[in-house]
């Protein structure tokens, strides 16, 4: 029989908070870098171990610590065009298709979930500049969500260091879109006003109405259980209409045997919704995948 140290049962309860309070599970892997990734907020609160953490964390399970220890825990790896490949993608075949199918309409509603500092929603906000005014006119939403409170918050201030500047963004970009300020770069009003965050769970959404035209949830469901992932598949299902696309991580997929997305060949990580109760999938390539129609 294993017997479990203090510090050890700590890390479990920490565990099952995070997983409680966000639905993702904290694997082997990352458990032996709790402490380490908790450190700083025990120096800061004066704090002698994980240990005293839990116990305060037990008379008091709500407010700023209890966020700012959830936040600690959870992954926010991100970056502006994070996976070029899946940004031209989008940019030169899923974007124009989308521009050519709303013509009529001239509405076009993103939904970045699990959008963590907002690098990945300002990503598309520029990718749609890029297209230069072919959006002139348009009802453009592009929504921004993420469970982590302190993430969001950073997101909407859109401040930068020089370290998250220099990871996948162009200098014309950073000249274009940034001003410097101090040590940090900020994003310009034009630029943060265009784009929606909230604080949201992707397993109970409640920031989120309506159906999407491009949804991008990547490296999201990987951190859930199938339970949670079958869920988690679930919520953004129902957010698609026939044609919807879906950009997941290398390697994601949705759960559920009912899932309405199947792959779109020529573009890794992006699928395609084909909803039979709002038409039939076709296969004309037009983005690799084929025209949609929506009702």
């Amino acid at each position: 029989m294993t017997i479990q140290t203090p510090h050890n049962r700590s890390v479990d309860t920490l565990a099952r908070l995070l997983e409680t309070h966000t639905g993702q599970q904290l694997s082997e892997a990352r458990r032996w870098r709790v402490e380490t990734s908790l450190r700083p907020l025990l120096r800061n609160h004066g704090l002698r171990s994980l240990d005293d953490l839990v116990g305060v964390l037990g008379h008091a399970p709500a407010g700023p610590l209890f966020d700012q220890t959830i936040d600690l825990m959870l992954n926010h790896e991100s970056s502006f065009f994070r996976d070029l490949a899946v940004f031209q993608s989008l940019k030169t075949a899923i974007l124009p298709e989308l521009h050519e199918r709303n013509a009529s309409e001239r509405r076009l509603r993103i939904w970045c979930a699990g959008c963590s500092t907002g690098k990945e929603a300002y990503s598309i906000a520029m990718a749609l500049k890029h297209m230069g005014d072919v959006w002139d006119g348009w009802r453009i939403m592009i929504l921004g969500t993420d469970v982590s409170p302190l993430a969001i918050d950073e997101a909407k201030r859109g401040r930068y260091t020089q370290m998250e500047i220099q990871r996948g963004l162009a200098i014309s970009d950073l000249l274009r879109w940034f001003t410097p300020i101090g040590e940090y770069w900020q994003i310009k009003d034009e630029l943060r006003e265009a784009v929606n965050f909230q604080t949201d769970n992707l397993l109970e959404p409640r920031a989120v109405s309506g159906d999407f035209d491009l949804i991008l949830c990547r490296n999201v469901l990987f951190y859930f259980q199938d339970e949670k992932r079958q869920i988690a598949s679930s919520r953004l299902m129902h957010h698609s209409h026939d044609g919807t696309y879906l950009v997941l991580g290398a390697g994601e997929t949705l759960v559920g045997q009912d899932t309405c997305y199947t792959p779109c060949p020529k573009h890794g990580c992006i699928y395609r919704c084909n909803e039979p109760r709002r038409g039939s999938p076709t296969s004309d390539g037009s983005a690799g995948c084929g025209h949609a129609t929506r009702s």
